[in-house]
């Protein structure tokens, strides 16, 4: 019997530590805690943020496609700070001595964070990226497979986009 039992749990405990080294959880922090970390890091990273909804089924897929790909959440990790944010949540965010609050609007509203954000295209999924100094990249809307996407986080976070654009960096091939 004791021989049994090593013979079934031996290979789930090499399954499950072969599984838990290649994902890597990306660590989410909220808008507040990504602003006071810069703040308090004197802006080491810049910050990528995923503005989502609840009810968003791409929102979802790009979660667990994307940003759980090991390569996607190794890169992201080492050069963003990662923030979630809900585009419907309703409590009140404060940023730069202005308050930005819930409006409702419609069956579902929106936050006015997430409208600033996204320039007012409230599309979801949408990703933005800001600079170290909380300054406004770019939003990036829709769906990204993980390699679109590390092309994207790569222009923005190597910070190519400071010597070309996204059209010559695309061209490019790299």
């Amino acid at each position: 019997m004791k021989k049994t039992l090593y013979f079934i749990f031996l290979p789930c405990l090499f399954l499950l530590t072969t599984f838990g080294t290649q994902a890597q959880e990306v660590s989410w922090m909220s808008w507040e805690e990504a602003v006071q970390t810069v703040a308090a890091e004197g802006g080491q990273k810049k910050i990528f943020i995923d503005v989502y909804t609840d009810w968003c089924g791409w929102c979802k897929k790009m979660d667990k496609d994307t940003f759980q790909n090991p390569e996607v959440a190794a890169y992201m990790q080492e050069n963003f700070y990662m923030v979630k944010l809900d585009a419907e949540q309703k409590d009140p965010i404060e940023y730069n001595g202005k308050t930005y609050t819930y409006v409702a609007s419609g069956r579902r509203g929106y936050h006015q964070l997430a409208a600033a954000l996204l320039q007012g295209q409230l599309s979801y999924p949408t990703v933005v990226f800001l600079d170290e100094d909380l300054r406004m990249l770019s939003p990036v809307p829709g769906y990204q497979k993980p390699a679109e996407f590390l092309k994207i986080a790569r222009f923005f976070g190597e910070d190519i986009y400071k010597q070309k654009d996204w059209e010559a960096y695309t061209v490019e091939g790299r």
